[in-house]
C-alpha cells in the first residue's frame, strides 16, 4: 500500500480520548479530560467547546447526525443536540460509563459500565434505560454489527461478550487475548477485530470463534475500518498506528505520530483519519489516506522438473491489488505436493509422473477478471550414479 501521511495536527484540550465523525463527514467530535470539542473537517479548526468541567469518555452519533450520546465519569450519558451542541437530556447509567455504540437504526444505545461489569441499554426514543445486561469483567468498549442483531463488548478480563440485541442477553463469551481494549466490526459484518496486549484477535461473527490472530501489533489500543473494509487502523502505545490489510490479516503499514494514539475515526469517504494523541499536549492528528490502485490478477511461472522422494519447492509469480489468491481449478497436483493461496508449490512427491493442472488467481473481494495458467510438472526418478563413475586414490 502507499504511505498514509499526517497532514495536520489540531490543538485540542489535554488528554483527548475519543473522536467520532458525523455521518455527513463535516464535523469531528473529540472528548478530552475536561470538555468536548467540535472540529470543522473542511478547515481542521476547532469551532466549538462544550461540557466544560466534565470528563466525557465515549461518544456515539445517531445515523441522522441529529444527536450525540456522550458518556461521562459522573455516571451519566449526556444527550446532545448537535445542531446547537447543547445538552437536551441526562440519563443515569452504571458506574463509570466508558463506551457508547448505537444500533444502525439509531433506536438503542449500548453503554459499557466499567466498574459495574454491565451494559446499559438506552431507548433513544424515550432516552431511558430499558435493560441492564451483565457482561464480563471490566467492560470497556462496545460495537454493534451492521445489521444490528449483535453487540460485541470487549471486557478487560480477557473476553468479548456477545449480546443478542433482540433479547438483550449474552449468548456467548469469546476468549481473546489479555486485556482487550478495543473492538470493531467490519463494514460487511463478517468479523469483529479485538485489540489485545500485543496482538489483534479476529472473531468470525457467524460462529463467534477466533479464526485468526494478528501478531506484531504490540500495545494495541483501538481499531477502526475504512468504509470499504479493506484496511483496519490499529492505534498503539508506541507513537504509531498500524495499518492492517484485512484480506491477509497482515501489517501493511505504519504511521508515526507525535504522541501515543488513542482513538481513530475515518471520514465517510475514506480519505482521512482523525486520531487522538493521548497526552497533555494532544493533539488530534489528521492523516491523508492514500487510495489503493486496483490492478487485475496476473499469474506466471514455469515449474522445473522434480525428482521422486526429493523436496520440491516452486513459487509462481502472483500480482494484483487486492492481493489475489491461487487455487487449483482443474487437474491434480503431484502426489505429496500442496499449493498455498500465495501460489507456492511445496512437498516431497514420491511417484514419478507428469502432472497437468490449471491454476486460477482471483481477488478475494471478487473484483477483476481472474488469471488462469495451464501448468505441467514432471517428476522423474532420482538419477542413480553408475558404479563405474567413482574415482579416487
Amino acid at each position: 500500500m502507499d504511505a498514509d501521511v499526517v497532514t495536520a495536527n489540531i490543538p485540542v484540550h489535554n488528554w483527548p480520548y475519543q473522536v467520532v465523525i458525523t455521518p455527513d463527514g463535516a464535523r469531528a467530535y473529540v472528548s478530552s479530560r475536561n470538555s468536548v470539542q467540535v472540529i470543522d473537517t473542511a478547515t481542521n479548526v476547532v469551532t466549538e467547546t462544550f461540557l466544560d468541567g466534565e470528563s466525557p469518555e465515549g461518544i456515539a452519533i445517531t445515523p441522522d447526525g441529529g444527536r450525540a450520546y456522550i458518556a461521562t465519569d459522573e455516571d451519566h450519558v449526556r444527550v446532545i443536540d448537535t445542531g446547537t451542541n447543547t445538552v437536551i437530556e441526562t440519563i443515569a447509567v452504571g458506574d463509570w460509563p466508558l463506551g457508547v455504540a448505537l444500533t444502525p437504526s439509531g433506536d438503542f444505545a449500548y453503554v459499557t459500565n466499567f466498574n459495574d461489569d454491565t451494559v446499559s441499554v438506552i431507548d433513544t426514543d424515550t432516552n431511558t434505560v430499558v435493560e441492564t445486561v451483565d457482561v464480563g469483567d471490566r467492560p470497556r468498549v462496545v460495537a454493534v454489527n451492521p445489521n444490528g442483531d449483535s453487540a460485541y463488548v470487549a471486557n478487560m478480563g480477557g473476553q468479548v461478550s456477545v449480546i443478542d440485541t433482540a433479547t438483550n442477553e449474552v449468548t456467548t463469551n469469546v476468549p481473546v487475548g489479555d486485556e482487550p481494549l478495543g473492538v470493531a466490526v467490519t463494514p460487511n459484518g463478517d468479523y469483529a477485530y479485538v485489540t489485545n496486549t500485543g496482538q489483534v484477535s479476529v472473531i468470525d461473527t457467524a460462529t463467534n470463534e477466533v479464526t485468526a490472530t494478528i501478531g506484531d501489533v504490540r500495545y494495541s489500543r483501538e481499531v477502526t475500518f475504512t468504509p470499504d473494509g479493506a484496511r483496519a487502523y490499529i492505534t498503539t502505545d508506541q507513537h504509531r498506528v498500524r495499518v492492517i490489510d484485512t484480506r491477509t490479516n497482515t501489517v501493511a503499514g505504519s504511521i508515526p505520530l507525535e504522541n501515543s494514539p488513542g482513538h481513530a475515526a475515518i471520514t465517510p469517504d475514506g480519505t482521512h483519519a482523525y486520531i487522538t494523541n493521548q497526552s497533555s499536549r494532544g493533539p488530534v492528528s489528521v492523516v491523508a489516506i492514500e487510495a489503493e490502485v486496483e490492478t487485475p490478477p496476473a499469474l506466471t511461472g514455469t515449474p522445473p522438473v522434480g525428482f521422486a522422494n526429493e523436496p520440491y519447492h516452486y513459487a509462481f509469480t502472483v500480482t494484483g491489488n487486492p492481493a489475489p489468491i491461487v487455487h487449483v481449478t482443474d487437474g491434480v497436483l503431484p502426489y505429496g505436493v500442496t499449493l498455498s493461496e500465495q501460489g507456492v508449490l511445496s512437498g516431497t512427491p514420491p511417484i514419478p509422473a507428469t502432472y497437468n493442472f490449471t491454476l486460477t488467481a482471483f481477488q478475494f473481494d471478487g473484483s477483476g477478471d481472474p488469471a488462469v495458467l495451464e501448468v505441467s510438472v514432471e517428476i522423474k526418478d532420482k538419477p542413480s550414479v553408475p558404479w563405474g563413475s567413482f574415482t579416487g586414490s
